[in-house]
């Protein structure tokens, strides 16, 4: 299936590894220009070139830090004069550290409220504009399944990506006339850095060993193991494509079937 790729300009945050990466790799590999986008200027470098050199397409890196409110117009500005717009915007960042509600402190939430939900607004308004002025325009958020279903000992990604839920839904019904599609991508348990992260912390918690809290986690999905991140960055693609073009205002999960709602 062609996905109509060839020629779209891609910004991708948070691309020098895990979930960012593998959707800046999937968008690539289907011919779109992309520009990638995280604090790590080093592995960004050799992830454009990399790319550029295998899709024969253009990449480019640009350092950014989400918690730089006012760096996220930088980076905005970075990417259209780079690429010449941007019509795919994937919003992503780290994820917060865990703990329990009882235990959240209001410094750390007014942190990442930075981080999670007033950056990446800024962003996307920034370039929402051009992409209602082309008529053409995909917002992509990568979300978690605890937008779907709270996950425990997660009390601030849960708290803050509530929020980038209801603005992505409010958003998606003002801009869909306009050919703009806004929706989130909920990871389950993807295998990345982040997943082996929160195992450990589970570990510690239940006094286990990272190997057996991860063998814990897989067990408990429906279909018995980890996503890849390729599997996630295909869907990514897809989003991103004109064949995706009626769907918006949408959690989209890719997760073995580990949400149980409906």
């Amino acid at each position: 299936m062609d996905l109509g790729l060839k020629g779209r300009r891609a910004l991708v945050m948070g691309a020098s590894k895990g979930l960012g990466r593998a959707i800046a790799e999937a968008l690539s590999a289907e011919g779109a220009t992309v520009t990638v986008a995280s604090r790590d200027e080093a592995a960004l470098k050799a992830l454009a070139e990399g790319l550029s050199a295998q899709n024969g397409v253009p990449a480019f890196a640009v350092k950014a830090d989400v918690a730089n409110e006012a760096g996220m117009d930088v980076l905005a500005d970075e990417a259209v004069l780079r690429m010449g717009g941007v019509d795919v915007l994937v919003l992503n960042h780290g994820g917060p550290p865990v703990g329990a509600a009882l235990d959240l402190s209001l410094d750390e939430l007014k942190a990442q409220f930075v981080k999670m939900v007033v950056a990446p607004i800024r962003l996307a308004m920034r370039l929402l504009p051009a992409m209602r002025e082309r008529r053409w325009g995909r917002i992509i958020t990568v979300g978690s399944s605890g937008m779907v279903q709270p996950l425990p000992n997660m009390v601030l990604s849960n708290t803050l990506r509530a929020a980038i839920v209801g603005w992505n839904k409010t958003l998606s019904a003002e801009v869909a006339a306009d050919g703009v599609t806004c929706n989130i991508l909920a990871p389950g348990s993807i295998l990345t850095d982040r997943t082996r992260e929160t195992a450990g912390a589970r570990a510690r918690k239940e006094g286990i060993s990272i190997e057996e809290a991860m063998h814990r986690v897989a067990a408990a999905i429906p279909a018995k193991r980890y996503g890849t991140p390729e599997e996630y960055g295909a869907v990514a693609a897809f989003l991103a494509s004109e064949k995706a073009s009626y769907i918006t205002g949408s959690i989209i999960r890719v997760d073995g079937g580990n949400v149980r709602a409906i």
